[in-house]
């Protein structure tokens, strides 16, 4: 089940979310150094993160699935986001060279046929990149942050997921060592937890991040063609919307 879009929004609003989005952030850039000439798009509830490659990127663009809700992004500028139902993205085949995918496989209740369609838009030189809760970690235990929804992942049943739906992982990283506290002397400690949960707690990171390629020859993806409905694109709203999934006929 989707967490909802203002929730989400408020927890990157908090002191606790500006923390997680940096500690986070740092490992993707990390993974991802040079995005120019390139494509991205983010998935599921990825703004937080896309920002620093606004200006690299050649072209940046988010798809937030109708059952979580959307909002505006950036606040600045031109609409970068729409509404989606993520098992039919509305994206020419081979058309992203990046896609990041944050807040969503561990929440999407159609997860294999999402893959298939990051699968289906990924140019053959694509790079997937997931950050999950680690099933392991303090942050999957509980429900006060957004990395507590869902179903968490050990690294193990990620790559297992991936290399099922013809991705082949690449490179991993951890990230989120310090606990989801609101204590502020914590939080201003949170770099110093994370050089010492990297060289020593591995384990018991808060979330992991995968990278994975797209496999071309490595299985098949046929199944049986569904009519696409246009995604709704939204040049104006302020403030977050949600849109319920249509019953399954």
């Amino acid at each position: 089940m989707w967490s909802d879009v203002v929730d989400l929004r408020e927890f990157y609003d908090s002191r606790l979310g500006q923390v997680t989005r940096h500690l986070i952030r740092r490992r993707i850039r990390a993974l991802w150094p040079d995005l120019r000439g390139q494509s991205l798009l983010g998935l599921g509830y990825a703004t937080p993160y896309l920002r620093q490659f606004r200006d690299e990127a050649e072209r940046v663009l988010a798809l937030m699935p109708a059952a979580q809700g959307v909002i505006r992004w950036p606040p600045e500028g031109p609409n970068l986001v729409a509404l989606t139902d993520e098992t039919e993205l509305p994206l020419p085949t081979y058309s992203i060279d990046r896609v990041l995918l944050v807040h969503g496989l561990e929440q999407s209740e159609h997860l294999r046929d999402m893959l298939r369609e990051i699968w289906r838009v990924m140019s053959g030189s694509g790079r997937l990149l997931v950050v999950v809760p680690n099933r392991r970690g303090i942050w999957a235990r509980t429900d006060r942050t957004p990395f507590g929804q869902g179903h968490p992942y050990s690294p193990s049943q990620l790559s297992r997921l991936l290399r099922d739906t013809s991705f082949t992982p690449t490179q991993t990283a951890r990230a989120l060592y310090i606990p989801p506290t609101r204590s502020s002397a914590l939080l201003s400690a949170a770099p110093a937890w994370e050089r010492i949960g990297d060289r020593w707690f591995q384990a018991f990171a808060g979330v992991t991040i995968v990278e994975a390629s797209k496999q071309l020859y490595g299985g098949t993806l046929v199944r049986q063609p569904r009519r696409r409905r246009p995604a709704v694109i939204l040049p104006f709203p302020q403030t977050a919307t949600r849109v319920n999934r249509e019953p399954a006929d």
